[in-house]
């Protein structure tokens, strides 16, 4: 039997939720340009809320917001910050007010990722990757905070399941992910007795993303490794933009402190993609040694 024959089906948000289950409602999102964070802020949008998204590449996130506004009929600001700046995030939380009103929800999204061994990574290459995911949380939810108590709002992290694992060449992430998770877990307990809730979505394999397209296998190796899921797929965007409309609507009200993983039970079975121990050994020949395994 092929994995076709049972795969579960890629369900679109707009035939599962209310269209205007989040009227009048803003969101807040960082990385929201491109990738997972672009189709969550779509999902949002196309249930009523108007949004403003967050990134470094101004002419990206330009024509992002242009065409997530043409898709859905509401609002998206395009907002230029780099997590890594408090002060920027605090004025682009303040355009938002300035433009909407209030803030409701916020995704905590901006992230970067590569292959790299321990022995490898550079010093600086693993804190820029902690201060992007790591301390980018942290700036994101000093930043909104506030506004998000006013509205007794929610707040999505996204993150990973690499860290509940040892994975190779991905120390940098892993730390950085788990970072997250604590984080949230601790702003879960602090601000629920002021209304507010917070969450982790935790991606298995997403298909047609920027990290995926980086990190794994291509072509018929990809195949394979998809067919190996226990859903019989590939993630797709929009299982991810499906729970963010779960977990900031009003059904998950006694939902918070929790670590949500959409990876189609990929994590029961997950093993190191890449060939271990040769992998390790030689990590020149990683990368190929992967495609050929596969």
């Amino acid at each position: 039997m092929s994995s076709q024959a049972y795969a579960t089906p890629v369900v679109d948000s707009t035939a599962v939720f209310k269209d205007n289950l989040f009227a009048g409602k803003v969101l807040f999102c960082t990385g929201g340009g491109s990738g997972i964070c672009k189709e969550m802020t779509r999902a949002m949008m196309r249930h009523g809320a108007n949004a403003a998204i967050l990134g470094r590449k101004l002419d990206r996130l330009t024509a992002s917001a242009e065409e997530l506004s043409k898709d859905t009929g509401k609002v998206c600001l395009p907002l230029q910050a780099d997590v890594r700046q408090p002060k920027a995030l605090q004025d682009a939380a303040a355009k938002t007010i300035e433009k909407f009103g209030r803030i409701d929800f916020v995704i905590c999204g901006a992230a970067g990722n590569f292959l790299a061994p321990i022995s490898g990574l550079s010093e600086n290459a693993f804190r820029t990757v902690l201060e992007i995911d790591s301390l980018g949380t942290y700036n994101t939810i000093k930043a909104t905070l506030p506004h998000v108590r006013a509205t007794k709002g929610a707040y999505i992290h996204v993150s990973a399941t690499l860290h509940y694992r040892g994975t190779p060449y991905q120390v940098h992430v892993s730390a950085a992910k788990a970072a997250v998770d604590a984080t949230s877990a601790v702003l879960a307990v602090e601000e629920g007795p002021h209304g507010v809730r917070s969450n982790v979505i935790a991606p298995g394999p997403i298909g047609g993303t920027e990290g995926m397209d980086r990190l794994a296998a291509q072509g018929d190796a990809g195949r394979r490794q998809a067919a190996l899921i226990p859903a019989g797929r590939m993630g797709d965007k929009r299982d991810i933009a499906n729970a963010a409309v779960f977990l900031f609507s009003d059904a998950a009200a006694f939902v918070t402190g929790q670590v949500v993983v959409v990876d189609g039970g990929n994590e029961h079975l997950r093993t190191t993609q890449l060939p271990y121990p040769e992998a390790v050994l030689d990590p020149q020949s990683a990368r190929g040694l992967f495609a050929a395994r596969l």
